[in-house]
C-alpha cells in the first residue's frame, strides 16, 4: 500500500502537477529546462550504476553520451529512422562499444580506471571532431527530427517533456530493480572489496563489464534524447566538463543512491537557471552550493545507506529472515 501510494504521488507530480506548472508559468523555456533535466537524469542514475554502486571511478561517460546522441542523429537524418526505432537502436550501440571499450581496461582499478576512462572519453570526443566526413565534425548535425509519434502527438515542447518524462520514469524503475536485487548487492560487494568478492565465488570482471555496458546503454538513451529533443548536436556537447558535472551531481545526491542522482541532477541544472537575475555571481552560487553540500553532506543529499533503509522499511523489502533461513537449510 505504501509503494503504491508513493508512486502514484511520484506519477501525479511528474505527469500532471508539474506541466500544469510550468503551463502556467510560461510553458516553452521551462518546458526545455525541465528536458533537459530529465535528460541529465537519466545520464546521471547511468553514470551512478558504474561509478557509485560498482565503485568504477568513469571520467569518460559524456564520451559514450555522444555516442548515443551522434547514432540517433545519424540514424533519423541519414536513413530517416523514427523515434521509435533510433531510440533503441542508440543505446545498443552505446552498449556495445561500452562493452568493447570495457574488455582492456575493466581489469584495471581505482585512479588507474579512472585514467583509462579519461582516455576513452577524450578519444570519442576528437573523433567526433575530427571525422568531418562522418560527423560533420565542428559543424555538427542540425535539423534533427523531433519526438513525435504520427498520428498521437506532433513535435512539440509538451510533447518532448512527456517522452523524457516516460522514458526517465522507466529508466529509474528498471535500474532501481537492478540495484536494489541480488545482483545489486554483488556489484556493492565488487566495489567495497574485489578481492574478497573474487573469492566468495563472485566473477568480477563479468560484473564489471555487465554494469558498465548497462550503464552505457542508459547513456546512449540519454544521448538519443537530447539529440532529439534539441534538434542540434555538437561535439562541444560532449565534452570532458560534462563528464564532470555528471561527476558532481552524482556526489552532491549521494553516491550509490538512485535518487541521490536524481536530485543532484535536478539541483545543480536548476540552480544556474533560477539564479540569472544575479549573471555571472550565479556560478559563484553554485559552486559554494556544491563545496558546502560536500563539506558538510559528504554522504550527499540523499546517501546510499539511509535511502537503502527507507526502502527495506517503508516498502517491504527486507529479506524474510525466516524464509532465508530456510533456503540456507
Amino acid at each position: 500500500m505504501r509503494r503504491n501510494i508513493a508512486v502514484g504521488i511520484l506519477l501525479l507530480l511528474v505527469f500532471v502537477a508539474l506541466p500544469g506548472l510550468l503551463s502556467a508559468v510560461g510553458g516553452g523555456y521551462w518546458f526545455r529546462v525541465t528536458t533537459t533535466i530529465g535528460v541529465f537524469a537519466i545520464l546521471t542514475m547511468s553514470a551512478n550504476l558504474v561509478t557509485g554502486t560498482t565503485g568504477l571511478m568513469s571520467l569518460g561517460h559524456a564520451g559514450f553520451y555522444g555516442i548515443g546522441a551522434y547514432t540517433a542523429a545519424l540514424l533519423a537524418t541519414k536513413l530517416h529512422w523514427p523515434f521509435l526505432l533510433t531510440l533503441p537502436a542508440a543505446g545498443l550501440v552505446t552498449a556495445a562499444f561500452g562493452i568493447l571499450l570495457a574488455l582492456p581496461t575493466t581489469r584495471l582499478i581505482g585512479i588507474h580506471f579512472a585514467v583509462a576512462t579519461l582516455g576513452l572519453g577524450e578519444i570519442i570526443h576528437l573523433t567526433l571532431l575530427n571525422w568531418v566526413g562522418f560527423t560533420r565534425g565542428p559543424m555538427g548535425i542540425s535539423a534533427i527530427p523531433g519526438i513525435s509519434l504520427e498520428g498521437l502527438f506532433p513535435a512539440s515542447d509538451i510533447g518532448h517533456y512527456y517522452a523524457v518524462a516516460i522514458i526517465a520514469v522507466a529508466s529509474a524503475l528498471v535500474l532501481g530493480r537492478l540495484t536494489h536485487s541480488y545482483y545489486g548487492n554483488a556489484l556493492r560487494a565488487v566495489r567495497e572489496d574485489d578481492q574478497c568478492a573474487a573469492a566468495m565465488g563472485l566473477d568480477v570482471v563479468r560484473l564489471k563489464i555487465q554494469s558498465f555496458g548497462f550503464a552505457c546503454f542508459f547513456a546512449g538513451v540519454a544521448g538519443a534524447l537530447w539529440a532529439h529533443t534539441t534538434g542540434y548536436i555538437s561535439p562541444a556537447d560532449f565534452r570532458f566538463s560534462e563528464s564532470i558535472l555528471v561527476l558532481a551531481m552524482i556526489v552532491v545526491g549521494g553516491l550509490g543512491s538512485l535518487p541521490g542522482a536524481v536530485l543532484g541532477a535536478v539541483i545543480l541544472l536548476i540552480l544556474p537557471e533560477v539564479l540569472r537575475p544575479i549573471g555571472d555571481y550565479r556560478m559563484v552560487v553554485v559552486g559554494a552550493v556544491m563545496f558546502l553540500c560536500i563539506l558538510f553532506l559528504p554522504r550527499g543529499l540523499l546517501g546510499e545507506t539511509p535511502v537503502l533503509a527507507i526502502l527495506r522499511r517503508q516498502f517491504g523489502l527486507a529479506w524474510d529472515r525466516t524464509k532465508h533461513l530456510g533456503w540456507r537449510q
